[in-house]
């Protein structure tokens, strides 16, 4: 087992390319290319998770902040971020972050909040655009069943609940090839007419090179002509933040209560209860006051995230009630995301849940 195995494992679900662009998702220290002999996983890289990993004989760390966030110039051990660095190289460990690549994925980080707390219905709170792209090609229409069964195959077709999804309409294309041409219609040298099919499929921007390549393996012409267009749409299972149901309706400050009791919380702060009993929740794990506008704009009742700042308080407006927990506390359950992903993959593969709590902050 490599360590660039595990690394595809999770970059399969959770693709880089959606990674916000302030973030340093990806592998931040060793070689993609060594064996990998065990992971320990865990929320934030620290001096004490690097003597974790040791005692464990991990020499594969997997965790969900990037402990490498911005450029260093320097790394000579005068902070924390810069020792784990010096520790981590002379002890041969791989350090690798799932950042918000894995909280925009629809079952990423959100997805596990929303399951602890027990929502149905659950959806993007925030869909991306930008992320799809559409491929146009032509095909002799003997062969479009098969090219666009290659591109289903490589990822083409998937529009929310429904996949194989493709446009076909039929035209004339026309074509002359030269003495070194080898045209599956016609003879070269001669101008020919060719009755083909248009096919249409979209796909998410990050699987083009695997689409390109089922394209030229299906497609039976020397030359093949496509298009490949950026689409603005908004991709509804990508996304920052979640909105769900709650089974029944409860009452607020029973619905904090268990809150506290399921993230382990000693407080919870939060704006004035507009209503006694919320049913709709929206939440973010992490810094989410950016999506207050997303989450009064749904109509829940309540949003569920961490990092507010005290004017931003204010922006509630008796709309919703803001529900602020923590930072470490939303995000504590992402290490499970990395153990469930990785040994569905690799169930004989060992890892570890890290026993650290790396929250630096306490409550008295």
């Amino acid at each position: 087992m490599l360590i660039k195995d595990i690394l595809q494992c999770l970059e399969t679900f959770a693709p880089l390319s959606y990674q916000e662009s302030y973030d340093n998702s990806g592998l931040l220290v060793g070689n993609r290319n060594a064996e990998a002999t065990s992971a320990l996983l865990c929320l934030d890289v620290t001096e004490d998770i690097l003597d974790e990993a040791i005692s464990l004989k991990c020499n594969l760390i997997i965790a969900h902040h990037p402990v490498v966030f911005s450029g260093l110039k320097k790394i000579t051990g005068n902070n924390f971020v810069e020792r784990v660095i010096i520790k981590a190289i002379k002890n041969d460990i791989a350090i690798y972050a799932c950042h918000t690549n894995i909280d925009n994925v629809k079952a990423g980080v959100n997805k596990k909040i929303a399951d602890k707390l027990g929502l149905k219905n659950q959806k993007i709170l925030s869909p991306k655009n930008g992320v799809l792209q559409k491929l146009e090609t032509f095909v002799p229409e003997e062969q479009a069943a098969q090219v666009r069964q290659a591109l289903f195959a490589a990822g083409c077709g998937n529009i929310g609940n429904y996949s194989e999804c493709s446009f076909s309409s039929e035209g004339m294309g026309t074509f002359r090839g030269n003495e070194e041409s080898n045209p599956v219609v016609g003879t070269k040298g001669i101008s020919e007419k060719a009755k083909e099919i248009k096919v249409e499929v979209v796909f998410e921007k990050n699987r083009q090179s695997a689409v390109i390549q089922a394209l030229k393996q299906s497609h039976p012409y020397e030359e093949i002509a496509y298009y490949i267009h950026s689409l603005d749409n908004y991709l509804q299972t990508i996304g920052a933040g979640m909105i769900g149901e709650l089974e029944t309706e409860e009452e607020l400050f029973a619905f904090l209560e268990r809150v506290k009791t399921t993230f382990r919380v000693p407080v919870v702060k939060h704006t004035a209860a507009v209503g006694k009993i919320v049913r709709k929740i929206a939440l973010c794990g992490g810094s989410g006051s950016f999506l207050l506008k997303d989450a009064i704009r749904s109509g829940a009742d309540l949003f569920l995230t961490a990092d507010f700042k005290y004017h931003q308080f204010f922006d509630a407006e008796n709309k919703i009630v803001i529900c602020d927990i923590g930072h470490y506390e939303t995000e504590q359950f992402s290490p499970e995301i990395f153990y469930e992903v990785i040994s569905k993959k690799f169930p004989t593969f060992a890892l570890h849940l890290s026993k650290v709590n790396t929250n630096p902050i306490n409550y008295f």
